[in-house]
C-alpha cells in the first residue's frame, strides 16, 4: 500500500474509532434502566470492539502502518511498541466489559460505568499518542475527525 493510501486508511479508521467511542460514552451516560441500559452498553461495546480490531489490523497488520513507520523512522520503535501493548490492554478491557454486560438484568452499573470511562480515557490517550507518532514520523497531521 502506498504511504498516502495508508495514511488515508488510518484517518478513516481513526474517525470510526472515535465514533465508536462516542456511542459507548452515550450508552454509559444513559439512565440505568435494566436490562435496556446493559443491552445498549453491550451493543456500543461490540461496535467499539469491531472498530478496535480494524484499528489493530490497519496499524499492526502485514502491510500496516507500524511496519511502515519502523521502516521509515526506526527511531520510533519504542513508541510503536508502547502503542501495540496498549492494543492488548484495550482488547482485554473491552472483553471484560462485554462479559460484564452480557446478562442485562444483573449488571453492576457503577462498576461498568467506571471501567467504561477508564477504557474511553485509554483509547483517547492512545489516539493522541498515535497522532503524535504519525506527525513525528511523517510531519503530517492525519486528523481523523469528521
Amino acid at each position: 500500500m502506498e504511504p498516502a493510501e495508508l495514511l488515508n486508511s488510518v484517518a478513516a479508521q481513526r474517525a470510526e474509532l472515535r465514533h465508536g467511542m462516542g456511542a459507548l460514552e452515550q450508552a454509559l451516560a444513559a439512565p440505568a434502566v435494566r436490562p435496556t441500559w446493559a443491552v445498549r452498553v453491550y451493543t456500543a461495546l461490540a461496535e467499539l470492539d469491531h472498530d478496535l480490531k480494524v484499528h489493530v489490523l490497519v496499524t499492526e497488520g502485514e502491510d500496516g502502518l507500524y511496519i511502515r513507520i519502523l521502516k521509515d523512522a526506526p527511531r520510533l520503535a519504542a513508541a510503536v511498541h508502547r502503542l501495540t501493548t496498549e492494543h492488548q490492554t484495550m482488547r482485554t478491557q473491552i472483553d471484560d466489559l462485554l462479559r460484564a454486560t452480557m446478562d442485562g438484568a444483573d449488571v453492576d452499573v457503577e462498576g461498568v460505568r467506571q471501567a467504561g470511562t477508564t477504557l474511553l480515557a485509554l483509547i483517547a490517550h492512545h489516539r493522541q499518542t498515535g497522532g503524535d507518532l504519525l506527525y513525528e514520523a511523517y510531519e503530517s497531521d492525519i486528523g481523523g475527525e469528521t
